[in-house]
């Protein structure tokens, strides 16, 4: 096959927008043009790259084949480019980062931190399950993932940056929300509210309860932090969740922290690459800011820690007619 580095570079962009016209617009191209390289590689490949269904694009087996080998070449061209920018002693590059969704309630402070000290260096970040961070990670497609279980599916290198308590919460006026210490079966009878089959905080519930002898009889799944808050505020259940991302809730006392015994469970964030791969000056910065500064950047304040101890006080200040919701 005769290809062109830059018809692999068109190509790419047309795979992962799954739109000519938006490939143009970032290669700052015509539309025509993209339309004419791609058909360019699929002669030159003998097999169709794309096909459109109504006013969609679809990747073939063949173009989805092509796309990965592309991606690759893409990135290995900017790792290139990046190394020789650092003999130059030039500042800057571009960081590709991920982070599991729990994690969104802190990176941003960390990335707005970082970038106070590298305003040169361009920032990507995505949001997104575990499941599809791990194959990112896979396909090398980004430089660093933020997350709470290093896979073990990978071959990776992983440090502990910050730790990441998990707690089981409630409403504030759920009858467990005014206990003082409750035992894991007490659970047992409860209605869970669980993250997607995959979640790290969803695995580590389901062995912190297996170990402790209770089996869950009733749940509701769903697919978001923000969703479960909701839910817990409503009444529909209990969960398990990171502290970090209720801070406000605790806070407020809309939600409130169960006294469960052996919790909070004490786990920890992870920055992880893979394990072959050289991190480049403006990656190799970022981890080593994460193991420096994180900590102190995303502690949850001891005023709201203090306030949340027992998210339940609102409700037991309330006089004669007892707990009220808002």
């Amino acid at each position: 096959m005769h290809l062109t580095l830059r018809q692999l570079k068109i190509f790419e962009a047309v795979a992962r927008h799954l739109s000519f016209s938006r490939a143009a617009d970032e290669l700052h191209l015509t539309q025509p043009a993209v339309s004419m390289q791609v058909r360019s590689l699929e002669e030159a490949a003998g097999l169709p790259l794309t096909e459109q269904v109504g006013k969609k694009i679809f990747l073939t087996e063949a173009g989805g084949e092509l796309a990965r080998h592309a991606r690759v070449v893409a990135q290995q061209l900017r790792e290139a480019e990046e190394a020789l920018a650092a003999m130059k002693g030039l500042r800057g590059g571009l960081l590709n980062i991920a982070a599991v969704s729990t994690a969104k309630y802190f990176v941003p402070r960390l990335l707005a931190a970082f970038r106070d000290n590298h305003p040169e260096v361009e920032l990507r970040l995505g949001v997104h399950n575990r499941e599809a961070i791990v194959q990112q990670l896979a396909d090398n497609e980004i430089d660093l993932a933020i997350m709470g279980r290093p896979p073990q599916e990978l071959e990776t290198a992983s440090e502990p940056f910050a730790d990441n308590p998990l707690v089981f919460i409630a409403a504030p006026d759920h009858p467990l929300a005014r206990a003082r210490r409750i035992e894991p079966q007490r659970l047992a009878e409860e209605i869970f509210l669980l993250r997607e089959p995959g979640s790290g905080t969803r695995a580590a519930m389901e062995r912190f309860l297996s170990e402790n002898g209770v089996a869950p009889q009733r749940s509701v799944e769903m697919t978001s932090n923000e969703t479960i808050k909701q839910a817990v505020m409503a009444g529909m259940g209990i969960s398990f969740i990171s502290e970090r991302t209720i801070a406000l809730e605790l806070a407020t006392h809309n939600i409130a922290r169960l006294n469960v015994a052996g919790t909070p469970l004490k786990r920890q964030w992870h920055v992880v690459h893979r394990a072959e791969k050289r991190l480049l000056p403006a990656a190799e910065a970022f981890r080593l800011f994460l193991l420096k500064e994180s900590g102190r950047l995303i502690d949850v304040p001891a005023l709201i820690r203090t306030s949340g101890e027992n998210g339940s006080s609102r409700a037991s200040r309330q006089k004669d007619g007892g707990p009220r919701r808002r």
